[in-house]
């Protein structure tokens, strides 16, 4: 995110614009807490995760006193346009705002990856690669101790970080929100992967499938599943949040920040910027905030064939 926000600040710089931050997120625009931003004030910030501006949910926003008050504040400070930096529930909150009148770009930001008019949203890259690294890491135990691993990745309903997480890092199975798998079949399936002399198996989870890493794990010792196997959980969490960004993040960042000034400056507003085989587009918020995002079934198929 700070990537997009050096982004749109020095872009916007660029246009002769006044450029302010809105710090901690919707609860901030309601209580007016914002500064104005410099092109040193986002200096040094492209390196670092999160976001510089703080970000919070807020119960107030949801309302429609809520709302008038973050408008009456906008106005009140001469501010006259909004890029709103995030994934669903931040880009229902700008649709919001647009439909009551307020000119609104979003950027497409989410390490779930779950939001429509992007192909990837900013955070995904640096996520999978901490993902993948923990796993190359649990790997090493792994084979030592010929055990499984069930390795529990973020994503909400989405499935798409467990999913390419599982292909890169050559997991013997992916367990997803979006395809249901029994607990017998998974164990048939790390049997199998034994059988082929494999000296270990890791099992890549999404947080929001049907059993997580932990419940896995009771069920297989409840069941007797793979009895002689030794079994453990490993819950990745916040941790994939917090990583130092790469570079194909930091570059997304910059590209989707810059390209949201443009849109505020040429009128095209009520819109998501992202990216679409590797060109950057527009998306309107009022398509993008009702759709459901699948998974790209070449991939389930792909996870399917690899682990065998």
């Amino acid at each position: 995110m700070n990537a997009a926000i050096r982004a749109v600040v020095r872009a916007g710089l660029s246009h002769d614009l006044t450029v302010w931050g809105v710090y901690q997120g919707y609860s901030g625009l309601i209580e007016g807490n914002f500064k104005r931003l410099g092109a040193r004030d986002v200096g040094g910030i492209i390196q670092r995760g999160g976001t510089m501006l703080g970000t919070a949910r807020s119960v107030e926003f949801q309302t429609p006193e809520g709302r008038d008050l973050a408008i009456h504040r906008l106005r009140g400070a001469d501010i006259d346009g909004l890029i709103v930096i995030g994934g669903n529930g931040s880009q229902s909150g700008s649709h919001a705002l647009y439909q009551m009148g307020f000119p609104v770009a979003g950027v497409a930001s989410t390490i779930d990856n779950d939001l429509c008019g992007s192909d990837v949203t900013i955070g995904v890259d640096t996520a999978l690669n901490v993902a993948l690294n923990a796993i190359d890491n649990l790997k090493v135990t792994a084979s030592s101790h010929r055990r499984t691993f069930f390795v529990e990745v973020m994503g909400r309903k989405c499935g798409y970080l467990a999913l390419m997480t599982g292909i890169a890092g050559g997991a013997v199975a992916v367990v997803l929100p979006e395809v249901d798998v029994a607990p017998e079949q998974l164990a048939l399936q790390i049997h199998e992967a034994y059988e082929r002399l494999k000296p270990h198996a890791i099992v890549v989870v999404a947080e929001g499938a049907k059993y997580n890493a932990d419940g896995l794990c009771r069920y297989f010792k409840e069941h007797d599943l793979l009895p002689g196997y030794e079994f453990r959980p490993t819950v990745l969490g916040y941790v994939q949040r917090g990583a130092v960004p790469t570079c194909a993040d930091r570059l997304l960042g910059t590209r989707l920040g810059a390209e949201a000034v443009e849109q505020i400056v040429t009128g095209n507003h009520g819109v998501l910027v992202g990216i679409h085989n590797s060109e950057v587009i527009t998306t309107p918020l009022e398509t993008v905030v009702d759709a459901h995002k699948p998974l790209d079934p070449w991939f389930l198929k792909m996870a399917d064939m690899l682990a065998r």
